[in-house]
């Protein structure tokens, strides 16, 4: 028996310095972005109104493998970087496995998750190119608190259009962001042409990151010296969260072990992106065959009941139409859907990884076994996960008692992606019994299909 500590934490010196491309790599690219007026394939310049020219321009490189990360972004990491891989002895013990199992917590600063990973990187670029203002959305509230965080620190203003949903059921989320300074609007809201003619179709909706993404970019595109800015799903986010795996995978090679499963919860792909990536690279290049898992809650299933298709990323329909798995751009999640990862569609590079067999499973989850797992982990592992986290905990855990049942040695990866503090409204429902888990029936999930984007040639 190897002696295992039950926290593993990187040196300074030992964090990386560079992101990690994974589309370098990849055996077939992702379908490019299509301009939504043209409907032809986008060009970097035509993004520049919308993001920061770098961001533009890393969002569009298919081909450098490694970027170097500033030395004013790595600064700022190290005041929460390198993130602990911790040895997961308790649960061990609990579930009686022979499995080992492991995770890399990114819950150990203010924001509360792995998002900050992207958003000091973005608002760095942001500060580089002299914008004075950044717009972006926010679900339940952990990239708007990373995002608030970064422009205070660079000194940038932020207006975040949280999702409605979340806004009314997280107000602590609401006041970090605002004691850092942002501006904090429910979606879909009044102050927006888009968010108008929402609430005109629907008053009473509960908003969903669709609609408030479609508010963050108008506000952007009529608001001088601003740019939009989002925390998942682009291939900028994933670039920047490689920095999880490449940490992941560093100390567990010091420890001498390899993961032969990888567990992320999935919602746009950003966690689930960052953690796998450089483990997907040995599976491409044919080094390791790690098995790769997916984790996404039932009531807002993307990648295993969604559509592979071009889509738009907003309601208002005014982003460039993406590749991915998903369920529409108009599709509103349950309003009882407490645990994040409610985006209606995919990164295009997960997206691409699953339909080309390289991330090999997707699972769904109802959020009541979701938050048995996250308590049962509270109790053993003394974190209170984010529910999201907890996603992936529970797969972590249905794999580790298939071990036991199999009686293998395997060794399992998870992210834990943030912790839950802020989510107490949704612990206190599951404690209470009064949470209720959603599945949409195929005739909830049609109209989203429905309004898929016809292109001519392409996807009719």
């Amino acid at each position: 028996m190897k002696n295992i500590p039950h926290r593993m934490i990187l040196s300074e010196e030992q964090m990386p310095t560079q992101w990690y491309n994974l589309r370098a790599d990849m055996k077939s690219l992702p379908d490019p972005m299509l301009n939504p007026g043209t409907l032809k394939p986008i060009r970097t310049e035509e993004l520049y109104p919308i993001f920061c020219e770098e961001l533009a321009k890393q969002e569009m490189d298919t081909a450098t493998p490694y970027i170097d990360i500033p030395e004013e972004i790595l600064d700022v990491y190290k005041a929460y970087r390198p993130s602990p891989l911790n040895r997961a002895y308790a649960l061990e013990k609990y579930l009686d496995t022979p499995a080992k199992i492991y995770y890399k917590f990114e819950g150990g600063n203010t924001s509360g998750s792995h998002k900050l990973n992207s958003a000091v990187a973005q608002v760095y670029y942001a500060k580089k190119q002299g914008l004075t203002g950044l717009t972006t959305e926010t679900g339940a509230g952990q990239w708007g608190t990373a995002l608030a965080e970064a422009c205070a620190y660079f000194g940038i203003g932020l207006d975040v259009f949280m999702v409605k949903a979340s806004f009314q059921q997280k107000p602590y989320r609401k006041s970090i962001i605002q004691t850092f300074g942002a501006n904090v609007v429910a979606s879909p809201s009044s102050t927006t042409q888009v968010g108008r003619a929402i609430l005109e179709m629907d008053p009473d909706t509960t908003g969903s990151l669709g609609c408030a993404i479609s508010e963050a970019i108008e506000k952007a595109t009529t608001t001088p010296n601003c740019r939009y800015v989002l925390g998942s799903v682009l291939n900028q986010v994933l670039l920047h969260q490689s920095i999880i795996g490449l940490e992941s995978k560093k100390a567990m090679e010091l420890l001498g072990e390899y993961p032969d499963i990888v567990i992320g919860c999935a919602g746009g792909g950003s966690n689930l992106g960052g953690l796998i990536a450089p483990f997907m690279r040995d599976k491409l290049l044919g080094r390791k065959n790690p098995y790769f898992i997916a984790v996404e809650p039932a009531s807002c299933p993307s990648l295993t009941r969604g559509r592979y298709a071009y889509d738009f990323c907003d309601t208002g329909k005014v982003t460039p139409l993406a590749k991915m798995y998903t369920l529409g751009s108009g599709f509103i999640p349950s309003p009882n859907h407490a645990g994040g990862l409610r985006y209606h569609g995919m990164s295009p590079i997960i997206s691409k990884l699953y339909h080309d067999g390289y991330l090999d499973e997707a699972r769904s989850a109802e959020q009541t076994r979701v938050f048995d797992a996250a308590v049962q982990f509270a109790k053993l592992e003394t974190i209170l996960p984010a529910p999201e986290s907890a996603h992936a905990i529970r797969c972590a855990m249905d794999e580790a008692v298939k071990c036991k049942e199999t009686g293998e040695e395997k060794t399992i990866l998870f992210g834990l992606t943030g912790t839950g503090y802020f989510d107490m409204a949704a612990y206190t429902a599951y404690l209470e019994h009064t949470m209720t888990d959603y599945i949409p029936t195929d005739g909830d999930l049609q109209p989203g299909f429905d309004s898929l984007p016809k292109i001519p040639g392409i996807q009719d």
